[in-house]
């Protein structure tokens, strides 16, 4: 696979933003108690102070200051303050049309039967490509039902991504078409089209319960974070926070279904399947759209 792709509308930061974009967030993440300023940052990654500027407003519209603050654990706990934002049920009442989805980006789905699920694939003509994105490279997988898998790497050919994704449909037959994924990567990362009058369409593939958990978290708008015990809850398991977990990390179509946007009860980020560091950049990413 070959992460040079061109899509129709290159939405790839200028130069390789992300990467300086990752490297920024480990930094403060290994040295959260000293929160660096914006020119020891810049210093370490041998950039000026502009250069950074202009690179995260590039790549978030955030000052690199309000970048910082968006991936703070103040601003998780911030998220999940029942006076600031909206609660878990009324996210789940307002769902993909209201007002609160207005800067989100609109999904139709549908989940495969049990039956489906439980042969692993066999049948299912599975399309894929890897293409740019604003968190590294993207692991895009179709099947004529729509979006059925969204994983990330940081390798150059993607095999580490496809290895896992396919691992979990075992018996479906794999074609590498990046012209067919291109339509799909476009849309996912471009928030100009984003729109409601043309949901993208994803299809679920997972256990009942895991699709139960996947159609929670679709229900999160952006700028909004929820716990897992409140999916539980919602889901009428209120003592199944732990399964919830494992449900949103097996979530096969990241981003699209927002796994990132469910944290722990404190507030802590907790594990994401594709990094930690991505979780807190798309989480910044979209604390400048929303």
């Amino acid at each position: 696979m070959n992460i040079a792709a061109t899509l129709q509308t290159d939405i790839t930061p200028e130069g390789d933003d992300y990467s300086t974009v990752r490297r920024v967030i480990e930094l403060i993440t290994e040295d959260y108690r000293e929160q660096p300023g914006l020119d020891e940052i810049a210093g370490r990654l041998d950039q000026s102070p502009t250069q950074l500027q202009k690179t995260f407003t590039r790549w978030a519209g955030l000052s690199p200051k309000a970048f910082l603050q968006a991936v703070t654990l103040d601003h998780a706990k911030r998220l999940l303050r029942q006076d600031e934002l909206p609660l878990l049920e009324t996210s789940f009442e307002v769902g993909l049309s209201g007002p609160g989805r207005l800067h989100d980006l609109f999904v139709t789905h549908e989940a495969m039967s049990p039956g489906e699920w439980k042969a692993r694939g066999a049948g299912l003509t599975i399309r894929y490509g890897l293409h740019p994105s604003p968190f590294g490279g993207a692991l895009v997988m179709i099947t004529d039902r729509g979006l059925a898998g969204l994983a990330f790497t940081d390798e150059a050919d993607g095999m580490d991504a496809f290895e896992d994704m396919s691992s979990r449909w075992p018996n479906a037959h794999y074609v590498e078409d990046r012209e067919a994924t291109a339509a799909y990567a476009g849309r996912i990362f471009d928030p100009k089209r984003w729109d409601p009058k043309a949901p993208l369409r994803v299809v679920l593939i997972g256990s009942d319960f895991q699709v139960r958990v996947w159609e929670a978290l679709l229900r999160i708008p952006m700028g909004c974070a929820v716990t897992y015990s409140s999916i539980a809850e919602k889901l009428g398991q209120p003592t199944a926070s732990r399964a919830v977990g494992a449900a949103v990390g097996r979530n096969p179509v990241s981003f699209v279904v927002p796994c990132h946007r469910a944290l722990g009860k404190s507030g802590a980020l907790t594990g994401y399947h594709w990094g930690l560091t991505r979780k807190r950049a798309m989480l910044g990413w979209e604390s400048g759209k929303a």
